[in-house]
């Protein structure tokens, strides 16, 4: 058993991630905004596992403050941290130039700076304890510069990919781990409104079972859910833009 701590937690894939987690047989301690939401998460998961711990916190992660002392106050609750799930984050975002500078900063600030903040967080936790596993949910959009609405959306994944592979360079051979967890097309809340338009779409149960099992191996990269996003990475990678937009 370990205590693991996932941020976005009342909704989507953050919720499953806590309902399949406690499951595991794992003690949990969730944030996010919506604390109401939070709440109803905790009471499904004790209903089915009442031996399981829940500690719930309000952490809205673009509060670089409140992100530190969330954290820090969870480790004190359970007396350490085991893993850390940095999994809050929005899908918004709009063409460059067309006026909604206002949108795609605040995907860029809550995908990536608000990542960053997570992850000092966990990582001072981690040093302090010599040991911990930090988990980064990426997607498959950090592949490739992605276009219109999803521009920086991508951009702000494929920073997260890296600062979880710069971890990973800097850890080799020491008890703290990373793992990047790169998510294909998973329903959730955040992509309700297109899944009708998305191949290769997966419910969030299938889905965030993938995830869990990736992390559960501490795996560094994993593609998620494996097929097809195993075997379409390198092509989504390397394909020549002209053949790649043609393809899309």
């Amino acid at each position: 058993m370990s205590t693991i701590l996932i941020t976005g937690a009342s909704s989507g894939l953050g919720a499953e991630m806590a309902r399949q987690f406690s499951a595991h047989g794992h003690d949990l301690a969730l944030c996010a905004r919506r604390t109401d939401r939070l709440e109803g998460v905790r009471d499904e998961i004790l209903a089915a596992h009442p031996e399981r711990r829940v500690e719930l916190r309000a952490l809205d992660v673009n509060d670089d403050a409140q992100v530190f002392e969330v954290v820090r106050a969870f480790r004190d609750d359970f007396g350490g941290l085991d893993r850390v799930v940095v999994n809050a984050g929005i899908g918004k975002g709009a063409p460059l130039g067309t006026g909604r500078y206002d949108v795609n900063r605040g995907t860029a600030m809550t995908n990536f700076v608000a990542a960053l903040a997570q992850a000092e967080a966990a990582m001072e936790v981690f040093r302090e304890q010599n040991a911990g596993h930090l988990v980064l949910v990426s997607s498959m959009s950090a592949m490739r510069g992605m276009p219109k609405s999803m521009t920086v959306y991508a951009a702000t994944k494929a920073a997260l990919s890296h600062l979880g592979e710069g971890l990973q360079y800097e850890l080799l051979g020491k008890p703290i781990k990373v793992t990047v967890l790169h998510c294909g097309y998973i329903a959730s809340e955040m992509n309700e409104r297109v899944q009708q338009q998305v191949r290769f779409l997966v419910p969030t149960e299938q889905g965030v079972r993938a995830m869990v099992a990736a992390i559960e191996k501490e795996k560094a990269h994993a593609y998620v859910p494996a097929l097809p996003w195993t075997a379409l990475a390198p092509v989504m990678r390397h394909t020549p833009l002209p053949l790649l937009k043609r393809l899309r």
